[in-house]
């Protein structure tokens, strides 16, 4: 029986790791019912069905009902039940018969559902959006099944699966190990150890071990294999395994919130704390001024809904769903959508060079001996090397097999030779090494690697089939004939041999040393034609490229240059070496390449580029780029990537192009914008409107308007603002990195909010001393009680019409520095909605059986004109007030 998954447990079962880590492998395998060729697919799907797939149920996988329930439970929707349970009693219950009135509920009513249901349809299709879109990125694991090796779906892998391991791998699941060759393993998701540590398939831990994570034979879920290589079985998938456990207890997959994430929520708070100060004081100024508290209170209410933007969460949600689409048509895949904002805000992306500034297609070009002449013993050497290794093949691996194919016999080279033992490659050492036997039972060790770490291991030279001690004129000699062939553009990697008679099974990293020089490895990986375009379209955007490499200085620089980079500075590794923080900050700004970089260097020049205030983009593919894409404000990384650099990406290119890139971060600073938009001009807005109200509520003598003729402007107005998400930038707003800050907010309310007030109170004057004494027939002091009815009933008409055109004009006078209609346009929808809207608010006094439910008054038509003309001389204003605040500040929105 299998029994790990006899039970759904939610503690590690500790008793069976210790178990299958003390057992040999063959009892292992016999309890697992399985063997060293792993399942059959009918067996593997036997269990899969049973046990179900080898995922991790956290908390963004969530129910239907969870999406509803969660969408009419924000801040804004709980106020807007609190004021509407208040108005039921104070409209309906505390009333006599003759008074009952639900209209006012049932409008309230009607907000809530129209933003819970917008938000909730809008949360589906997040959740839709980003479901579908993973599905483009492959994330599979290499595992044995009928009898041969596959790379199937990591979510397919079940109990009693062989999995086959490699440098950059994300172990699938927990296992024990069967067979192992220099495997280093990072544990850091489960123990937050940095260091990787060595497992080992053939050591157990000692029986009275009680550190489980440290048994030598076993690995775990969500560890990284940092270099050699491996085979395991499979003990427990899924929620079973130690990570998925850890990840239910402390929700260890909760996304990481960003500066735009807290910006929302202190805005929100602004938003109810400038409600629930501002409610009550209307309400005391009109039982002050109007003596009927009742009337007094529901129009406060009325004035706290009009103030909650119910709104912001759906528009905020639905330009994240819009942009993560409109991403994935230029080829680039959002997996964290609170990270497209941190996309547009970076001012610097970092990268390596391979395959993002250059072609991704290493060529070798040259085969040298030490004097610079090809010869084929050195290509013959570097195919064993290539062909030979088990852990990641990379491009230079590649590279040099194409090249054997087409200039030696490979076959004849695989039929006399076998291998027999590896040394994987690690970032530390720069080299690997595998050890061949060939037909008379001969060991030799064949190591390539970086310049100067396979000098520092070797010891002679073979120069014109003479071996020769390695003295320092030939080291220089051979550093200089390195050097110009890295400034002819070319990527040298030294190679050279032992003839080691050692034992099978038993060579190390030890065995690397008094090794024979052979020659040179000259790889070319000519820079992109689209590079040097998309590096100045970055400029030109504001974002400075930094290269952050583990290659040469003489390389790098040569790409550089071509690409249109300055290569003036450039800093190694050790340079940052004995030097303070303050020093490396002020290193990190005045360089743009950083070369022979450890993975843990990257990571630091990304928290310092960070401290002194920048956001920072990181783009990596490869087992060494992890550390820096934690560290970075948004990882970026590519489908063909190793998994770990996948698993730590926001954002999944399905191209590794800096044009994609590009247009990424422009749809970024495009959804910033516009939530922005929203922001800025419902802020000013609600200011302005509160300065309106707090000037009526204490000069007239009777409500400004009715409590639902609010709410029905409200939601009008509110309904309209679903379009910001589809409007356009100007050039110039894209054109910069866009950072949530607020220190400009209240600035912009101070400037804009008084501006419509100007209008409002322009109005009232209008109403009050013109238009309703025209309309009745003598001024509201000498009126009797039905006139004065007709009289307040017209002013609300009036100022409801009057409100709701400056409502909806100020997004168009707002949205952009440029005077509205003339020099800039919002997008259709916009102009649509927003016009749309206003018209109708309008028609709405003129339709007989609304206007009586909703207690308008006959207006005159030529106060139509009068509201034209004032929207002219508003949007007049407003321009004027918007070169005064651009005096000082940089930007509107």
């Amino acid at each position: 029986m299998l029994k790990i998954n006899q039970s759904r447990k939610i503690t590690p079962d500790t008793k069976f790791m210790q178990e299958m880590s003390l057992a040999d492998k063959n009892t292992v395998l016999t309890k697992l019912h399985t063997s060293v060729n792993g399942l059959t697919s009918s067996e593997a799907r036997a269990r899969l069905e049973k046990y179900g797939p080898n995922e991790i149920a956290n908390k963004q996988k969530h129910t239907t009902l969870h999406y509803l329930v969660e969408s009419f439970l924000t801040p804004f929707t709980i106020v807007l039940v609190i004021l509407a349970t208040l108005s039921f009693f104070t409209n309906y219950l505390l009333v006599p018969n003759d008074q009952k009135d639900l209209s006012t509920v049932i409008i309230m009513l009607t907000m809530i559902v129209i933003s819970g249901l917008t938000s909730f349809i809008q949360n589906v299709k997040t959740n839709n959006a980003v479901e579908s879109l993973l599905k483009m990125i492959s994330v599979t694991t290499n595992i044995r099944r009928d009898g041969k090796n596959q790379e199937l779906p990591t979510k397919d892998v079940v109990i009693g699966d062989v999995i086959n391991l490699a440098a950059g791998d994300l172990v699938p699941a927990d296992m024990r190990l069967i067979r192992s060759k220099d495997l280093f393993c990072s544990s850091s998701s489960l123990n937050g150890e940095s260091n990787p540590v060595e497992k080992m398939a053939d050591k157990k831990p000692k029986p009275d071990s009680k550190t489980y994570l440290d048994y030598p034979n076993i690995l775990y879920e969500g560890t990284v294999i940092v270099s050699g290589s491996g085979t395991g079985v499979v003990f427990a998938t899924g929620e079973q395994t130690v990570f998925g456990k850890l990840a239910k207890s402390i929700s260890n997959n909760k996304v990481k919130e960003t500066t735009f994430d807290v910006g929302i929520k202190n805005i929100s708070k602004i938003l109810l704390l400038m409600t629930a100060i501002i409610a009550p004081l209307v309400f005391i100024i009109n039982v002050l001024t109007k003596g009927n508290w009742l009337n007094a209170l529901i129009f406060a209410i009325a004035i706290a809904v009009g103030l909650t933007p119910e709104m912001l969460p759906v528009i905020v949600t639905s330009n994240l769903v819009k942009g993560s689409i409109e991403m994935s048509k230029h080829g680039t895949i959002v997996k964290r959508m609170n990270s497209i904002q941190n996309f547009g805000s970076a001012d610097i992306l970092c990268t390596d060079k391979t395959g993002t500034l250059t072609q991704d297609k290493v060529v070798l070009e040259r085969h040298y001996d030490l004097s610079l002449k090809e010869t084929k013993k050195v290509l013959g050497l570097s195919y064993l090397n290539s062909h030979y290794q088990t852990g990641m093949k990379d491009l230079i691996d590649k590279a040099i097999i194409d090249a054997a194919k087409n200039e030696i016999d490979t076959a004849k080279i695989k039929a006399n030779y076998q291998k027999i033992d590896e040394i994987p490659f690690d970032f530390k050492r720069r080299r690997m090494s595998v050890v061949v036997m060939n037909k008379d039972h001969e060991h030799l060790l064949v190591t390539k690697g970086a310049a100067e770490e396979m000098l520092a291991c070797s010891s002679q030279v073979e120069i014109d089939n003479q071996i020769k001690p390695l003295n320092d004129k030939i080291r220089q000699d051979i550093l200089q004939k390195i050097k110009d062939l890295n400034n002819d553009g070319l990527r040298v990697v030294m190679l050279g041999y032992k003839k080691n008679p050692a034992p099978v099974g038993e060579f190390s990293v030890e065995d690397e040393n008094n090794l024979t020089l052979a020659g040179f490895l000259a790889f070319l990986d000519p820079p992109k034609e689209t590079a040097k375009e998309a590096l100045t379209n970055l400029k030109n955007d504001g974002i400075t490229v930094k290269i952050l490499t583990g290659d040469n200085q003489e390389v790098t620089r040569n790409v550089g240059s071509k690409v249109g980079l300055n290569v003036d500075k450039v800093y190694q590794g050790s340079d940052f070496e004995n030097k303070t923080d303050e020093e490396m900050k002020k290193m990190v700004e005045e360089c743009n390449i950083f070369v022979k970089l450890a993975p843990e260097l990257k990571a630091k020049i990304i928290d310092l580029l960070k401290e002194n205030g920048h956001t920072v983009a990181y783009m990596g593919d490869g087992i060494n780029d992890a550390p820096a894409m934690k560290s970075a404000d948004v990882a970026i990384s590519v489908d063909t990537a190793v998994d770990i650099a996948k698993q730590s990406a926001d954002i999944i290119l399905l191209h590794k192009d800096l044009r994609i890139l590009e247009k990424g971060v422009r749809i970024g600073r495009q959804i910033f914008g516009n939530t922005m938009k929203y922001i800025k001009i419902t802020l000013s807005s609600n200011f302005g409107n509160i300065l309106s109200i707090l000037v009526a509520s204490s000069l007239l003598p009777f409500l400004p308007m009715l409590p639902l003729q609010l709410l029905i402007l409200d939601l009008i107005y509110g309904t309209s603002c679903l379009a910001i998400p589809f409007d356009t930038m100007n050039e110039k707003y894209l054109s910069v990195p866009r950072k949530w800050s607020t220190k400009t907010l209240l600035k912009f309310m101070f400037f804009f909010g008084p501006t419509s007030s100007i209008f409002d109170i322009i109005t009232f004057a209008l109403l009050f001393f013109v238009v309703c004494p025209h309309a009745v027939g003598t001024s509201f002091a000498n009126a009797n009680a039905m006139q004065k009815i007709i009289f307040s009933s017209i002013f609300w008409t009036g100022w409801f019409i009057e409100s709701l055109w400056t409502q909806e004009m100020v997004i168009h006078a707002l949205r952009d520095p440029k005077v509205p209609f003339i020099s800039q346009h919002a997008a259709p929808v916009v102009t649509f909605a927003t016009i749309g809207a206003a018209l109708i608010g309008t028609v709405l006094p003129f339709i007989n059986s609304i206007a009586h439910a909703m207690k308008f008054g006959a207006i005159p038509v030529y106060y139509l004109g009068i509201v034209a003309i004032l929207l002219m001389l508003y949007i007049l204003l407003t321009a004027v007030v918007k070169k005064w605040y651009l005096k000082s500040e940089t930007y509107l929105i």
